[in-house]
């Protein structure tokens, strides 16, 4: 019952957005994203592990006061994280790449600054975003006394249902809850036809239950990404 309302919730946000960015200006986004996964109860993540994918969409701009707007969006965009143990020279080492990939609806209120051109403004704000899990991949490299192993699979999207999959969802990252939310952090440039912005995605969805399903602020998406745009 709980997946068919998150799943009608996000189909009624993919529609509204479409709606909104057809109401005001639209652009045509994309860009690098450098994300990683929080490890402790703090929210902290490891810095050398971060990973480099990518995001693409659309963002709606519905001007709400002459300094205000509302900037709805639809993304596909890659999460997920490094982990490595050991290095390759030692005769036992593992790594691990998880790169899963989702559609994701944000929808941020802004402050725009005037800048000397009418047509330009420095923007800053905040909002929501609840995404969807729909595809991704997990690589798997190392060694064990010396003796070489390595694969590759798709990542598995479960609804949290701990009958979905023989192994709990704690026991790797190659199995993830399908919904995915949290809070965005957006500034940038808008210019006559192109913007330039950077984002930080701040995730509150734990990406496993399994054995540990505490309230802290581990396993939590954390996402930097710069965007560039075009005005459509």
């Amino acid at each position: 019952m709980i997946t068919k309302q998150l799943v009608s919730l996000f189909i009624t946000g993919c529609i509204s957005v479409t709606s909104f960015a057809q109401t005001d200006a639209a652009w045509l986004k994309g860009g690098a994203n450098f994300a990683n996964v929080s490890y402790n109860s703090d929210g902290e993540v490891d810095d050398a592990s971060l990973l480099t994918s990518f995001h693409v969409g659309i963002m709606g701009d519905i001007t709400i006061a002459k300094v205000f707007a509302i900037q709805p969006g639809i993304l596909f965009t890659g999460k997920g994280a490094k982990i490595q143990s050991g290095n390759p020279s030692d005769i036992t080492y593992y790594k691990a790449t998880t790169n899963p990939k989702y559609i994701e609806v944000p929808v941020n209120a802004v402050i725009k600054l005037p800048l000397a051109s009418s047509e330009s403004n420095f923007f800053f704000g905040a909002g929501p975003y609840i995404a969807i899990g729909v595809g991704g991949k997990r690589k798997i490299e190392g060694k064990y006394l010396n003796v070489a192993f390595s694969s590759k699979e798709k990542i598995e999207y479960s609804n949290d249902d701990p009958a979905t999959f023989d192994n709990e969802e704690g026991a790797g990252l190659g199995v993830m809850r399908r919904f995915d939310y949290g809070l965005n952090g957006t500034a940038g440039f808008q210019l006559k036809n192109g913007m330039i912005a950077l984002n930080y995605g701040y995730g509150l969805a734990k990406l496993q239950s399994g054995s540990n399903s505490s309230e802290d602020n581990s396993n939590k998406h954390r996402v930097l990404s710069i965007s560039v745009g075009f005005k459509l």
